[in-house]
């Protein structure tokens, strides 16, 4: 068996895309995978499957739009890339701790890649690694440019984010 982290986009933000935490063990339970955990009711699961993560994303949005009809973006990897993400962050100490983790659903092209790196803005450092973007700033997460819709926009693919409590928690969580 294989340990996974999967993060939903999304869900239980803001009143909207309502999925309870009891709904999403049923839904963990239902689609076959063990030793399922639900950390906080905003789509972090860890869980065990015996086959290849690839095509769990979709196998997990799709019964969520069938279940819901909302589509929920779905980054789902091994608990041991989601180490190796957190382990590998560039930022050190305090600043680490007050950073956030974007998990990108696949790699982005080499030309959005240079696009998306020609941009910066004051109080917001953006260092973008194999398969995630790191995040701190100075300001709120909620007046940042730099959010989650703009690196999707930029990078053309789907993401998600999570703090660094959260990572911890989920690395936590997924270790043992």
């Amino acid at each position: 068996m294989i340990t996974y982290v999967a993060l939903l986009r999304g869900i239980n933000v803001g009143g909207h895309k309502k999925f309870p935490k009891a709904e999403q063990l049923e839904m963990l339970t239902a689609l076959g995978f063990k030793n399922s955990q639900v950390y906080i009711h905003t789509g972090n699961w860890v869980f065990e499957f015996s086959e290849n993560a690839v095509g769990l994303s979709f196998i997990i949005s799709e019964a969520i739009t069938k279940k819901y009809g909302w589509e929920v973006p779905v980054v789902v990897l091994p608990s041991k890339q989601l180490l190796s993400i957190y382990e590998n962050s560039p930022f050190t100490g305090e600043k680490k701790e007050q950073s956030y983790f974007t998990m990108l659903a696949e790699t982005p092209s080499l030309e959005n890649i240079t696009i998306f790196n020609s941009f910066s803005f004051p109080e917001e450092e953006i260092i973008l690694g194999d398969c995630c973007v790191y995040f701190f700033s100075t300001i709120s997460a909620a007046r940042v440019k730099m959010n989650t819709n703009f690196i999707e926009k930029k990078l053309k693919v789907s993401a998600t984010s999570r703090n660094y409590k959260t990572m911890s928690k989920l690395i936590a969580l997924s270790s043992s």
